[in-house]
């Protein structure tokens, strides 16, 4: 098949779409951003990109700390209007009906309604055109209670995560294709994965 040549853009899809969550003082807002991912392990470390113009960039500058607030289908449509409405015109925790719980470490507030939440301190700012990186450090993370099952394993899968691919949004809702290293696992313990990946989607059935 042959490929059409464009110019340089952001065509690096699907990514995740998450709701930041940042304080300044009294001021609270909700941004939604695309442009987020994991940088390190240890320290566990990641990065939001912010645009400058944008009313939450300030905020995060300020205070140096954000919340990443994981989305799913079941907000879809209220993560899309944090990415499309200012907060200097709106409250969007009250449009939205987000219920912000207080975090334990940074002043922001964590999202309720998100199953995964990450408490994150700004490290470093790289500063670029449009946009500027806040690198920082995941110093806490909260999960609902729901997603581990009885051995204690969290099932993100449960969660019914939300990823955005070229302007639209899109539901994680299909089975995996496979586990990490699958491609080369040994008869013997693909066998033992795939028992329990059965052994998931029953109790994913009974829970519904």
């Amino acid at each position: 098949m042959s490929k059409v040549s464009m110019k340089p853009g952001t065509m690096l899809c699907p990514v995740p779409a998450v709701l930041v969550s940042c304080a300044d003082g009294e001021k609270q807002n909700l941004i939604t951003i695309a442009w987020t991912g994991i940088i390190n392990s240890e320290p566990p470390m990641t990065y939001v990109s912010v645009r400058k113009s944008r009313y939450s960039h300030e905020m995060i500058r300020n205070s140096g700390e954000f919340v990443i607030n994981v989305t799913t289908e079941a907000i879809a449509k209220e993560t899309d209007y944090c990415g499309v409405k200012s907060g200097r015109d709106v409250d969007k925790f009250a449009v939205c009906g987000f219920t912000a719980e207080p975090a334990e470490i940074v002043s922001a507030p964590l999202v309720k309604e998100s199953p995964i939440n990450l408490e994150c301190v700004v490290k470093e700012i790289k500063e670029y055109g449009t946009h500027d990186m806040f690198i920082a450090e995941i110093v806490k993370v909260h999960a609902d209670e729901a997603l581990f099952d009885e051995r204690g394993r969290i099932c993100l899968d449960r969660a019914g995560l939300l990823a955005y691919n070229h302007g639209e949004y899109f539901g994680l809702k299909k089975h995996p294709l496979g586990s990490f290293g699958y491609s080369i696992m040994k008869p013997k313990t693909r066998r033992r994965r795939n028992r329990e990946m059965q052994e998931r989607r029953t109790r994913r059935k009974r829970v519904r």
